[in-house]
């Protein structure tokens, strides 16, 4: 706009183009719902689905390791991610009308280090469902590692069996203990109640589709290495 020889920078009226708002990031969200899950015990989420989106599924992507076996659909990462982009936006497109379903994991069974005759199994996901898997973990993590006490180390995200072993002995060592508890619980992961893990779940996630699509890999099922199924994907 002019006014008496100098240009005002002022907009015209009529249909006006805001300003845009600034990229938030999945990652910057995540921390976002770990400081808010930290701060009240009792915080519930009802709008978690949107975390799962084409930039963090990628990124869920990139941290797989290419190593692993491949699933029953026999699909690894350098196929997959020959079309990455091809290949991302059909899974989303399938998980935003509720038609991505898990596949069934193909089951291992590997011997147990120093238990002669001993096996443990070992469940093995097609490529995909990986990257699904990968992201659930992430915003769970995000909901539940802030409530967890700070003597617990199993299976959390910077903690390994070293640091519990290294902790009870520092226990041990300053404190008066007379009586160590070694418990192991017998295939405790194909034994768990879905019920009651789904009712703690729902404690706090109040997003439908979420669980939805928890259950659905609850009901995944299992098959033995030579299964083969059809792949879904562009390779």
């Amino acid at each position: 706009m002019r006014r008496e020889g100098h240009w005002v920078n002022r907009p015209y009226r009529g249909n006006v183009v805001g300003t845009t708002e600034p990229h938030i990031s999945t990652e910057t969200k995540l921390k976002r719902i770990a400081f808010l899950s930290k701060r009240d015990r009792h915080k519930q989420f009802t709008s978690l689905m949107h975390l799962f989106n084409e930039d963090s599924l990628k990124d869920c992507f990139n941290q797989l390791d290419g190593r692993k076996a491949a699933g029953i659909d026999g699909v690894d990462k350098k196929q997959y991610g020959t079309v990455l982009n091809e290949n991302i936006q059909l899974l989303m497109g399938r998980m935003k009308r509720m038609a991505y379903r898990p596949g069934p994991v193909r089951q291992t069974l590997i011997p147990k280090e120093g238990k002669p005759g001993a096996v443990r199994s070992l469940g093995i996901s097609n490529l995909e469902d990986k990257i699904v898997q990968r992201m659930t973990q992430r915003v769970l993590e995000s909901i539940y590692e802030p409530r967890f006490l700070d003597s617990s180390y199993g299976f959390r995200p910077g903690r390994v069996c070293h640091d519990a072993i290294r902790d009870m002995h520092n226990h041990l060592f300053r404190k008066e203990v007379r009586t160590v508890i070694d418990i192991d619980l017998k295939n405790y992961f194909g034994s768990i109640y879905h019920g009651l893990l789904e009712a703690i779940l729902r404690l706090k996630i109040k997003d439908g589709r979420l669980m939805r699509y928890i259950l659905r890999m609850f009901k995944a099922g299992v098959v033995g290495s030579n299964t083969k199924c059809n792949t879904q994907f562009l390779i």
